[in-house]
C-alpha cells in the first residue's frame, strides 16, 4: 500500500502502470468502511498494479487536481491517465472488476 502525497505522486503514478487511488479521510465513516477493503486489494494484486491512499485532509492540492468533491472516491489511473472512478462506499468485487478491465 502506497501513501501518496503532493512530494512523491508524480514520481510514483509515472513509474506504475495501473493505480488505484483511494481519496479518504480519518473522519469520514464510508471511508473508514472501505479502508479494510482497499487494504485487501492492496494485498492481492500484484506486477504493475499498485494501490495508494491519498488523505485529503492532508493533500488539499492533489484532492483538487481530481476533483474529489465527495469520499471516499476510489480513482483508476493507467498510464497517468485516469480511466475509472467509483464514488461512495463500494464492494471488493466491483473494485476488482474495474481493476480486472483495465
Amino acid at each position: 500500500m502506497l501513501h501518496l502525497d503532493e512530494g512523491n505522486f508524480d514520481t510514483e503514478v509515472n513509474s506504475r502502470k495501473i493505480i488505484v487511488i483511494d481519496f479518504w479521510a480519518p473522519w469520514c465513516g464510508p471511508c473508514r468502511a472501505l479502508g479494510p477493503i482497499i487494504e485487501q486489494i492492496a494485498n492481492e494484486v500484484s506486477g504493475d498494479i499498485a494501490v495508494a491512499k491519498i488523505n485529503i485532509d492532508e493533500c488539499p492540492g492533489l484532492a483538487e487536481r481530481f476533483q474529489v468533491q465527495s469520499i471516499p472516491t476510489v480513482v483508476f489511473l493507467k498510464d497517468g491517465q485516469e480511466v475509472n472512478r467509483s464514488v461512495g462506499l463500494s464492494t471488493k468485487a466491483d473494485l476488482l472488476s474495474v481493476i480486472n478491465s483495465l
